[in-house]
């Protein structure tokens, strides 16, 4: 029977690569139900010369598809046929076309994670309809500064976010901007403001652009478009059945919690609670809504059934859950919108 060995890939952070092992383990449990052809089996955590692995046995030995799809594990730094004693190198193959400094520029207190993000945008894909290599629409409710943006792009996908603090949305649009002229990267952007009933609701990024010039020319292009409003408002600026997948980190303090109710809301769960039902519209049916919350401001049954009570079925999905720091211990749900 084959076996595999993954390399995980190092982290600066150092409470992260310790949880890293783990959570590329139930990441893969993931990839082999929903996406694999070849049965895995006999998954573990170990270490090869004193670096951390994840290890696997296959029925069959892994194809180029599925080659190309465990590629894109959040955490994998090379990955190996075990061989006796010896490891055989087995060439990756993701689905990355932009620049991982898009990824890693941005440094901010209070960013999320990329290595995370990553992983919560790659099981909200799987657990949807949609193939994680399609021409896919992602949209971050909660997006800050645009890390999930960005692991959209780097996907090759349309990415799409609406965040209510400006001076995020200007650090973002900035951000942008200054990247894909830095990258001679041909592209098209503009702020707008946006107004319903002659009343300014916000302001729109809209971002158009090609990996070649040849492709912008062609119409090969992708988009971003981030709004500058409450995310309670996402329906004004977006149709129903836009996305393929929703994806946010929710927030932890106020840094992205919603105005609605006459100040920013502090727990996650309020603020969820109040927001999901607008986000289950924007989904395509057969889409998914992933989330990952701070577990001290609500339990895992109490999200459940936010999710459930807006018209989405969760996903048994492996233990994600993981510690931060001391005020937060970081978990990921998933839910499915019916066909």
């Amino acid at each position: 029977m084959p076996r595999y060995a993954l390399l995980i890939l190092p982290a600066f952070n150092r409470v992260y690569a310790d949880s890293a092992p783990r959570l590329t383990r139930a990441e893969l449990d993931v990839f082999a139900e929903r996406g694999l052809a070849a049965g895995v089996r006999a998954i573990e955590e170990t270490r090869i010369g004193g670096l951390p692995y994840v290890t696997f046995e296959t029925a069959e030995p892994l194809s180029g598809p599925d080659v190309a799809l465990l590629s894109n594990l959040s955490s994998v730094y090379a990955l190996f046929g075990v061989e006796g004693e010896l490891l055989r190198p087995v060439e990756l193959d993701p689905l990355d076309r932009l620049s991982s400094d898009l990824i890693t520029i941005q440094k901010y207190a209070g960013k999320t994670n990329e290595h995370f993000t990553k992983l919560l945008l790659n099981v909200t894909v799987l657990a949807s309809d949609f193939p994680l290599g399609g021409a896919l629409s992602v949209f971050d409710p909660l997006c800050g500064r645009g890390t999930t943006l960005n692991q959209a792009l780097m996907y090759g996908y349309d990415a799409y976010g609406l965040d209510h603090d400006g001076k995020d949305f200007e650090a973002y649009s900035g951000f942008l901007r200054t990247w894909l002229k830095n990258k001679r990267l041909k592209h098209t952007a503009e702020t707008v403001p946006v107004r319903r009933q002659r009343a300014l609701a916000g302001r729109r990024l809209d971002v158009v652009f090609g990996t070649t010039k040849e492709a912008y020319k062609a119409g090969d292009t992708q988009k971003v478009t981030v709004v500058n409003a409450d995310t309670l408002r996402a329906r004004e600026f977006f149709k129903p059945g836009s996305f393929h997948a929703v994806v946010t980190d929710a927030p932890y303090g106020v840094q992205h919690g919603s105005k609605g109710g006459g100040g920013l809301s502090r727990s996650p769960l309020e603020l969820l609670e109040q927001a999901t039902p607008v986000w289950a519209e924007l989904l395509r049916p057969g889409g998914a809504l992933g989330v990952s919350w701070n577990t001290y401001g609500g339990g895992r049954d109490e999200l459940a059934a936010i999710l459930t009570g807006a018209g989405l079925d969760v996903v048994a999905y492996p233990d994600f859950e993981h510690w931060v720091d001391q005020a937060i211990v970081r978990d990921i749900m998933v839910a499915r919108k019916p066909v």
